[in-house]
């Protein structure tokens, strides 16, 4: 089976990304903060099997966001797969992070968006089953 190691993304800030996956992600932890030779910092936050890397830009003054989500070429989203959503959501609304529509309740899975500091939008799941058949619902 194939599955996802790591996603690499250039964030406006490392320490706001962190501040974000430590309420989603509370398993995941620093495994690595540093700055390279050109002085841009990196980081990798994750677990013992998937991380996210995280690269601040070399020339923060310079760097922008001028993509569209949805509507331009790129990432529009990350889904992470989580235990307790509706704990995660009340605990990410408290943080002032932004939700982006309504707890989607279905059958076998919840699910809600939110958008972290940077503009990044994450989609947080939670499944109730191991049956593949009933946690995709492709109606």
């Amino acid at each position: 089976m194939t599955t996802l190691e790591h996603a690499n993304i250039t964030v406006p800030s490392i320490d706001a990304a962190i501040r974000f996956l430590n309420i989603v992600a509370p398993d995941f932890k620093v495994r690595a903060d540093e700055y390279r030779d050109d002085h841009y910092r990196w980081a990798h936050i994750g677990n013992d099997y998937n991380y996210l890397a995280l690269q601040e830009p070399n020339e923060k003054v310079s760097a922008e966001d001028r993509r569209n989500p949805y509507y331009d070429i790129g990432i529009n989203h990350l889904a992470l797969t989580v235990s307790g959503v509706e704990d995660i959501k009340a605990k990410l609304e408290l943080a002032g992070y932004r939700v982006n529509g309504d707890m989607q309740s279905e059958p076998f899975r919840k699910r809600v968006y939110f958008w972290d500091e940077a503009g990044f939008e994450w989609e947080l799941v939670e499944y109730f089953t191991d049956e593949v058949a009933k946690r995709y619902i492709y109606e």
